[in-house]
């Protein structure tokens, strides 16, 4: 199969690109995601029929924030779109002429950068976006394993803390609580409220007051040396660390990749991240340690991920 079209489904919007079987993006458009659910089923094929005129596509891959079936058809249950088994393959089938596979986003990202990313060369791969919240994907034997319903690799909402703090899930003590952008957020303005004389850099690229630090704020300040700002990060970084010792029991993978916008700052957090992986890691001493890699195509990875599984099939 040659060209196909990938879909990324965000929050503000949607992009849609034709790849090529390389992982390239030969073309691409973005609409507005609209407020209602069947708006935005319309508006991905509106994005498809767009970025789809001037090439000779064959399949269209989606990827999509929420619970998706073994089928890769329906979306079971994506709380930003508000979609309950949604009928999500066969309406926008309907709409565009085209085979769709739908998939999770993070699980599309996954094997974005399996395929074409810092997974290259790699057969048992575990990926985790630690963005907003905290995502993953699991790749062993050279497969995307989704489990026996298709929800497999919500890794975000393993709890790690009984009791802990209450997550949008409805659950209490996930570990995206405490190992996220809103994590790192909350670090930070924990932190610049106790030692606010430690925060001068990071209070003043905000309001001065620690409610106004956002997480690009944490990251430039971090940048700067601000006190605060780095030990927010080694905070994130202690607890991502830990959760992927616990993934290496589950798993063994021969590498971790680390995507995300956190990991955007690189090594400021992925040094950290590695050094509490190896601090938390069974036998640590004794057995091999998986590479934890930093994710290589940023936020393209889910786009060229879904259209390389509409590829496959």
């Amino acid at each position: 199969m040659g060209l196909t079209i990938g879909v990324d489904i965000g929050g503000t919007k949607i992009a849609a690109g034709v790849v090529d079987e390389e992982g390239a993006i030969r073309d691409t458009c973005k609409v507005p995601t609209p407020p209602t659910p069947e708006a935005v089923v319309d508006a991905i094929a509106e994005a498809v029929r767009t970025v789809s005129a001037h090439h000779e596509v064959e399949a269209v891959g989606i990827g999509a924030a929420g619970y998706v079936d073994d089928k890769r058809a329906t979306v079971l249950f994506a709380p930003n779109v508000n979609w309950r088994h949604e009928a999500l393959k066969d309406k926008v089938e309907q709409r565009v002429g085209l085979p769709v596979v739908v998939e999770n986003d993070a699980n599309a990202a996954a094997w974005g950068e399996y395929r074409f990313g810092a997974g290259q060369g790699h057969e048992d791969v575990i990926c985790i976006t630690l963005g907003t919240g905290l995502g993953g994907g699991v790749i062993i034997g050279n497969k995307l394993r989704r489990g026996r319903f298709g929800v497999a690799g919500e890794f975000g909402h393993i709890r790690v803390v009984p009791d802990g703090l209450l997550c949008g899930c409805g659950s209490q003590g996930c570990w995206e609580q405490y190992a996220s952008g809103r994590a790192l957020v909350r670090y930070a303005r924990q932190r610049a409220a106790a030692t606010p004389e430690n925060a001068t850099v990071l209070l003043g690229l905000g309001d001065g007051t620690p409610a106004g630090i956002e997480g690009k704020h944490v990251s430039q300040a971090a940048r700067s040396g601000d006190p605060v700002a780095i030990d927010s990060f080694r905070e994130l970084a202690r607890w991502a660390g830990a959760g992927l010792a616990d993934l290496a029991s589950l798993f063994d993978p021969s590498a971790f990749i680390v995507g995300g916008g956190v990991s955007d700052e690189g090594d400021l957090v992925l040094d950290p991240i590695r050094k509490s992986f190896r601090r938390w890691l069974v036998g640590s001493q004794w057995r091999p340690h998986a590479q934890v890699l930093a994710a290589q195509l940023g936020g393209k990875a889910g786009l060229v991920g879904a259209a390389d599984l509409a590829r496959q099939g």
